[in-house]
């Protein structure tokens, strides 16, 4: 009993450093996105997290013989999950508030709760399931599908929460044989082979019309970095390397049902960023959704806390 309640411990630990990394991550890529290129940001990103990978978290968890991997075909496939999920989320982040795009993602805890229990037979009791019903409410409202407000690139970030979950189901099958450094490493070397690929395709920018931010995101031409960005850039390596490995280490350690709700603390972070760097405050209805996602994470994590003390 003491064992599980310290893996528990442990997991959770993990994936709230890890929502630190990806809040951070996401702001600099939304700082960035008004400059650069999508795929030159993931692509830059990714080389510094590829970086920290191979020279820091190998060498300090097991060495470089976790490169090798007997099921390669499912590193390939949640990658492409990964690359799905951050592709809909930043192209969400170019033209919405943070804490709104962060609070709309977070039907993702409901989806994964779906998949958890028909690919990989865990149990979620009816009360969580009405705490996960209550934050999907939470997110209606802050869509408001039907109403003038409603605009489609609201849609971006469930897009990213349906693939963010097929990635953390596949994570946890991965993980009865794989490290947290392996995951992380495939996942780097995934998106380093998007950007390069994307980038040789349309880099040169001569589909950007100038438009939609959201498409000037994803069209925008490579130029070399200013010297002022660079910092960003490196946030978004470090968080990204940071965040993966700690994500990669929590569905390992937990059941995904118990890590999902803990990534309801990106959501005060996706405020607090919003409102430092970018002045994007809530409006009303914003808050009323972001308050109801909050209430259920928080009753789902003590809910699921009683259980384990029992």
């Amino acid at each position: 009993m003491i064992a599980v309640r310290s893996t528990a411990t442990i997991g959770a630990l993990c994936a709230l450093g890890a929502t630190m990394g990806f809040t951070m991550n996401d702001m600099a890529v939304k700082y960035l996105s008004s400059d650069y290129a999508m795929h030159q940001v993931i692509g830059i990103r990714s080389v510094i997290a590829m970086g920290i990978t191979l020279l820091l978290i190998m060498p300090l968890t097991g060495g470089f013989s976790q490169m090798r991997t007997r099921r390669p075909f499912t590193h390939v496939l949640r990658g492409l999950f990964v690359v799905g999920a951050n592709m809909a989320f930043f192209l969400a982040l170019a033209a919405m508030p943070m804490a709104d795009a962060t609070a709309i993602f977070f039907v993702s805890p409901m989806i994964i709760a779906i998949f958890s229990v028909i690919f990989l037979k865990e149990t979620v009791g009816p009360r969580r399931w009405m705490a996960i019903s209550l934050g999907l409410l939470g997110v209606l409202i802050m869509i408001r599908p039907g109403s003038d407000t409603f605009s489609p690139i609201a849609l971006l970030p469930l897009l990213a929460a349906a693939s963010y979950a097929a990635l953390h189901t596949l994570t946890r099958k991965l993980g009865v044989t794989e490290s947290a450094a392996t995951l992380a490493f495939y996942i780097q070397l995934t998106f380093v082979t998007f950007s390069a690929v994307v980038g040789l395709a349309i880099g040169d920018g001569r589909f950007d019309t100038g438009g939609h931010a959201s498409m000037a995101f994803l069209t925008r031409a490579w130029v070399w970095p200013a010297a002022a960005d660079w910092p960003f850039f490196v946030i978004t390596g470090v968080g990204s390397a940071i965040g993966g490995l700690l994500i990669s280490q929590a569905y390992r350690l937990c059941e995904a049902a118990l890590v999902a709700p803990l990534e309801y603390a990106a959501m005060p972070m996706a405020i607090l960023w919003g409102v430092l760097v970018f002045g994007d405050w809530p409006d009303s209805w914003s808050w009323a959704g972001i308050l109801l996602i909050i209430c259920s994470g928080i009753y789902m994590i003590w809910r699921e806390t009683r259980n384990r003390v029992k």
